[in-house]
């Protein structure tokens, strides 16, 4: 809503406008405390002395101001309607409550009208705020109004607080107070549903177009198995580099079953070819372990000597804590020097945790690599003998190939020099065959010479084996008989001690026996420190099932018979006191260790 360029502005931080309204409601103007604010107030005039009262009918009077910012403070003023006039609340007064906005609200309620308004009233007060869609008025002075726009509800709410009166009348059915409120309607309500659902379809299609333009694009269709493909998937599954895409391809035939009986060699081809790929993933496999644990040599060493930088920063903190130092260093020095010890102190520390933590870790998967190499010296002696077996066996498995493979060949190359008038198809079919083969044979003598080397490695390694196995054993001899000569001397030496304090005990003369001791183990000494720290925090005692309740959490093996026998065997430490009466009688455990020890 806006205002005529040539309305009358009467700012409200006037007290004189405010006398002026008043004037003409015809009520004395009063302020906060009471009193009245023109004292020349005439009230059988219904106006002041000597001011002339203003024309609700006089033209170019707006509805409401232009909506000013936030910053500013809204100046509320009189408004002249066609056949009403409107004057602004006490800006001294709080603004008027509101309850809060329902989404999508365009209806507003309207109480406090006068008794004598009528719809046309209220279009004509209201219309100028927006496009009123409709009015429900009801007999109690209030009414609902709907507007076309949500925006148009605001403007109407600027008219909450205002005094109405109908023309210059003065009579209270012609008077009201305005309170204008946000109402919830459920016309209001499904058009923001509405209007919501519509803009939630948009963000979901915008998402989808996102998405399928983000999408990656759909890998190609393998093609279909053809002599043409098979030869170069078969070059394809040799190089190492497309090796990937080519068993890919190779496993997706096999999958639609394009392999039957003309066509099976060349498969075979193809997976032995896939074959030979493990050795090479193997040696790459082994070259990035080997890179791994190179990687962890250089980080143990590079945290090492950080670590002994860390040291020598706590030294210099040490020495700069001694007393020929630290005398000459202020308060605040001091603070500081103690604070940056302890961060020094703390970090250094973590490090040498985490420095042990991986000393741990070697040292457990030595402890695991031996006992998986050292079971028994036999095993092993077994285990490289079944392997040269083994290998053997598949030696002569492999000749048996070969031989057959040759066998094949020549029977293929009499059938091809009889039927030398058979079609081209099957001359090219038999050529394929045949280089097929030939490539089979040459890669099953490849493996048979690998074989061989390995078989010597395998034979050289096995009697190094064997060597070391006899060093190994000689050593032990030799570290037996040390051992037995160190016995030897052990022996003879705790017998001449023997005999030393046998004649002084002589010559000194029979000594007191020392009498046994009531702790006969470590554990007990344990449990006897354990029990007596527990007691010392308790200075009226505890019960032996209270103690051994605490005691298991540490050990579930303690058992209470057991902790009571060694509480009684020590009386100058423990003792036991009877507290309570009648059905609450208890027997509970002291500490009595710093008394006991003036005793004893």
């Amino acid at each position: 809503m806006t205002m005529d360029s040539n309305s009358m502005t009467m700012p409200m931080s006037d007290p004189n406008a405010w006398a002026t309204a008043m004037n003409n409601l015809g009520m004395p103007p009063i302020g906060i405390t009471g009193q009245q604010l023109m004292p020349d107030f005439d009230p059988s005039l219904g106006m002041m002395a000597g001011i002339t009262p203003l024309n609700p009918m006089m033209p170019g009077l707006g509805m409401v101001p232009a909506p000013l910012s936030q910053d500013v403070p809204v100046i509320k003023e009189i408004i002249h309607c066609k056949s009403c006039t409107l004057f602004p609340p006490n800006p001294n007064l709080p603004p008027p409550a509101t309850r809060d906005r329902p989404p999508g609200c365009k209806t507003v309620f309207v109480g406090g009208l006068p008794e004598n308004a009528t719809e046309q009233l209220i279009m004509e007060v209201f219309g100028q705020c927006g496009d009123i869609t409709a009015i429900r008025k009801s007999k109690k002075n209030f009414c609902h109004i709907r507007f076309a726009e949500e925006f148009t509800v605001d403007k109407a709410l600027f008219l909450s607080g205002y005094r109405i009166r109908l023309g210059s009348s003065t009579d209270k059915k012609d008077t009201g107070r305005l309170h204008v409120d946000f109402a919830q309607a459920r016309d209001d309500l499904y058009e923001w549903e509405c209007r919501q659902r519509m803009l939630a379809r948009e963000e979901r299609h915008r998402r989808k177009m996102e998405e399928d333009r983000l999408r990656p694009p759909s890998p190609p269709p393998i093609v279909h198995y053809s002599e043409h493909e098979c030869s170069q998937l078969g070059d394809k599954i040799k190089d190492d580099a497309k090796f990937p895409e080519a068993v890919r391809v190779l496993l997706t035939w096999l999958e639609r079953g394009e392999v039957n009986r003309r066509n099976a060699n060349n498969f075979y081809s193809m997976i032995q070819s896939s074959n030979g790929h493990i050795r090479r993933l193997t040696g790459e496999k082994s070259q990035h372990e080997k890179e791994m644990e190179e990687a962890k040599e250089k980080f143990k060493t590079a945290l090492s000597g950080i670590l002994g930088q860390f040291e020598q920063i706590v030294s210099v903190f040490q020495a700069a804590s001694k007393q020929k130092a630290w005398d000459h260093f202020s308060k605040a020095q001091r603070k500081n020097l103690d604070m940056w010890r302890k961060q020094a102190e703390e970090i250094r520390n973590m490090h040498n945790e985490q420095l042990m933590g991986i000393r741990r870790e070697e040292e457990m998967e030595m402890s695991d690599d031996d006992m998986e190499d050292s079971p028994d010296s036999k095993d092993s002696e077994d285990s490289g003998v079944s392997q040269a077996e083994a290998l053997k066996e598949e030696n002569d498995s492999l000749r048996c190939q070969l031989d057959a493979y040759r066998n094949e060949v020549e029977l293929l190359k009499q059938e091809q020099g009889k039927n030398q008038p058979m079609s081209s198809e099957e001359d090219n079919t038999h050529s394929q065959q045949l280089s097929f083969l030939q490539q089979a044979l040459q890669g099953m003598q490849k493996q048979l010479l690998k074989m061989r080397e390995e078989l010597k490695q395998r034979e050289a390694e096995l009697e190094k084996s064997l060597e070391d196995k006899q060093q190994l054993k000689n050593q032990v001899q030799t570290l037996k008989e040390g051992l037995q000569n160190l016995q030897n001397t052990h022996v003879m030496q705790e017998a001449t001690v023997s005999t030393v304090v046998s004649c002084s005990q002589e010559k000194e003369g029979p000594t007191e026996k020392n009498p046994p001791s009531p702790v006969h183990s470590e554990r007990e000494a344990l449990l006897v420190g354990i029990i007596s720290t527990f007691l010392h925090v308790h200075p009226f005692g505890a019960s032996i099932e209270y103690i051994c309740s605490y005691l298991q959490r540490l050990d579930t093996k303690i058992n209470t018979s057991e902790v009571e026998a060694l509480l009684s065997r020590l009386p100058c430490t423990f003792r036991q006191e009877l507290t309570g009466v009648g059905a609450s009688l208890e027997k509970r455990w002291n500490f009595c260790g710093f008394q006991g020890i003036k005793s004893t």
